[in-house]
């Protein structure tokens, strides 16, 4: 069977989708799905727009999930070609969301409907869930819709991201986990004064740094199979009223925390407070958790998707949870079988962003396959 979803990338790469901006790329989504006979259902939340269609009532249910935003172009000098009018060349699709992921879209699509229009009383339910907000705060968006199923006890069995994976060539990488994102701001109050009298001035980088040391040199975890030890690392520290004669009053310190699954964001809450309080610091830490770790062990939709993978195009893929985090991280919580499987990740976020024409034709076909496999 000939599938390519050329054609349809280059309609959506058309529309300036920047975030949270989605340019009526759903409404052209949900107009295909409809045809097929799935119940399409548009959810606005501020300025995101989100879409929420699935065929059929039975289980299991099979989601596909992305995003119509795309990061916004750079400088136009610098492209080859505009990045909002798909250019072939060189046997590759270039435009702003080529890899990231207006193909991996694309490539759902005309997989769901070769399957239909082969096995239109197939077992199960189809599921799409696509965003306009999951390059930007992500606030908006996915995380929206997951609150609107779980409310109503609609739940998903298997859920395919289509984030691009793939590292140097199509499906040799599937991302089966990510990890989680816990970022602080740290405020450590002193006393402001005039350097020369140290007696009457509390440092607050002075009485920072044992802290900051003993934080950096901390073992969190070990990771396990699936992920690497738990991360400390700092972004930004700023202290001073700008005079090289005055010890500043306050301190504020911007760290993160990319942990796996043998740690929760409590518990290194919990270790971090115990440090800065052994210490003696006059302190506050702003939380923000972006997102807990989850994870997919080998399973029914791992095997699928590796079977389906080798039968296209012969590669057996790595099972990877490195990297940022994904939208993954809020299926995770009505989802218990959640892969990232999507084109080459090179040229993502950068000028000149493509994808080879050839994954174009191989990713529908992979999709396809795992459609067969799950809900024969």
């Amino acid at each position: 069977m000939t599938l390519n979803a050329l054609d349809l990338t280059q309609e959506l790469i058309r529309r300036r989708s920047v975030t949270p901006e989605d340019e009526d790329c759903q409404a052209l989504i949900a107009q295909r799905l409809s045809r097929i006979g799935f119940q399409c259902e548009s959810i606005q939340c501020g300025e995101v727009t989100n879409l929420w269609a699935r065929r059929g009532t039975s289980g299991p249910l099979l989601c596909f999930a992305g995003h119509t935003d795309v990061v916004p172009t750079g400088p136009l000098s610098e492209w080859h070609s505009d990045p909002f009018v798909p250019s072939i060349r060189d046997g590759r699709l270039y435009g702003r969301g080529a890899a990231d992921m207006k193909s991996s879209i694309a490539a759902f699509i005309i997989a769901v409907e070769a399957f239909v229009a082969e096995r239109a009383g197939h077992s199960g339910s189809i599921a799409f869930l696509i965003t306009s907000d999951e390059e930007g705060p992500s606030v908006d968006g996915t995380v929206r819709v997951v609150e609107r199923l779980k409310a109503r006890n609609e739940r998903i069995d298997y859920c395919i991201v289509g984030e691009p994976s793939s590292v140097n060539v199509l499906g040799d990488t599937i991302k089966n986990g990510r990890r989680g994102s816990l970022s602080g701001k740290l405020t450590v109050r002193g006393v402001q004064g005039h350097i020369a009298y140290p007696h009457l001035v509390k440092n607050p980088i002075l009485m920072l740094a044992p802290a900051l040391t003993e934080l950096g040199a901390i073992q969190w975890d070990a990771g396990n199979e699936y992920f690497p030890a738990t991360s400390f690392q700092v972004s930004n520290i700023h202290a001073g009223t700008g005079a090289n004669n005055v010890v500043p009053g306050s301190l504020e310190m911007d760290f993160n925390f990319r942990f796996s699954t043998e740690c929760t964001a409590q518990s290194l809450k919990e270790r971090t407070d115990e440090v800065l309080r052994r210490h003696g610091l006059d302190y506050s830490i702003d939380w923000h958790l972006s997102g807990s770790p989850f994870l997919t062990e080998r399973g029914a939709l791992v095997a699928a998707v590796q079977s389906a993978i080798k039968a296209v195009n012969g590669v057996v893929p790595e099972l990877s949870t490195s990297g940022g985090t994904s939208d993954g991280r809020f299926i995770a919580d009505i989802c218990p079988q959640i892969v990232e499987l999507g084109p080459v990740n090179a040229s993502i976020h950068k000028l000149n962003e493509h994808i080879d024409l050839q994954a174009l034709e191989d990713l529908p076909r992979i999709y396809l396959g795992i459609l067969r496999t799950l809900l024969a």
